[in-house]
């Protein structure tokens, strides 16, 4: 009798972590599909850098709305008000890269590196079932050490330092992704909202940051 009550719950447990994941990445896809839309018409109005700034500090400003809402209806319109101010504060720079001789090239090659990456993770934490719930507290330090490091870097502005903090950004952010989708996979994330910020958040802050890698070692100018 006991073993049929554990398989039951055995069964209702992958069914659910199933369902995350499923609603997961139709969120993370439809999300990633507005940021490009809403990219390409920030690019197409030529926003300046200022408002891309603006739209970036107010996406943020939802982020903690939405952790305060994740249960409710109105988590889905502010994941994707959140994910499309992103995209659209992306316009600038990708106006930036492509006035560049092989710029084209260069953003195409950063898309296809990001994805790249998060395919490659995702199906290694799929396929492996490992628990990386111990890169937890390294992730979250290595993270603030690195904001603390971008925030000294806009006063010093050194060039090498800003090429380390890339780097060490995709790192990061790949680490990230084997985390938070180990936490889906365990049963450590049952909202699918919250996973799927999670994850795109990883996505966006790695094509930004392997952007600007690729800009200095294969721009042209």
């Amino acid at each position: 009798m006991q073993s049929n009550i554990s398989l039951d719950a055995s069964r209702s447990s992958a069914i659910e972590i199933n369902k995350v994941l499923k609603n997961t990445y139709m969120l993370l896809s439809m999300t990633l599909a507005f940021s490009a839309v809403t990219a390409g018409i920030s690019m197409a109005m030529n926003l300046s850098h200022m408002a891309a700034l603006g739209m970036w500090v107010v996406s943020f400003i939802l982020l903690f709305v939405i952790h305060k809402n994740a249960n409710k209806p109105s988590a889905i319109g502010l994941v994707f008000a959140f994910t499309g101010l992103l995209g659209a504060s992306l316009g600038p720079t990708l106006n930036h890269y492509l006035a560049m001789a092989n710029g084209g090239s260069l953003i195409m090659q950063a898309l296809g590196g990001t994805a790249l990456i998060f395919f490659a993770l995702s199906a290694y934490a799929l396929t492996t079932k490992k628990d990386f719930s111990f890169m937890g507290g390294m992730l979250t330090v290595g993270m603030v050490v690195v904001i603390i490091a971008m925030i000294a870097n806009m006063f010093f502005q050194m060039p090498a330092a800003s090429l380390a903090i890339s780097s060490v950004v995709i790192l990061i952010m790949s680490g990230f992704i084997l985390y938070d989708t180990s936490r889906i996979i365990h049963g450590g994330e049952r909202n699918y909202v919250l996973a799927t910020v999670s994850l795109y958040l990883n996505i966006y802050n790695i094509f930004v940051h392997l952007l600007h890698l690729l800009g200095v070692f294969g721009g042209d100018d």
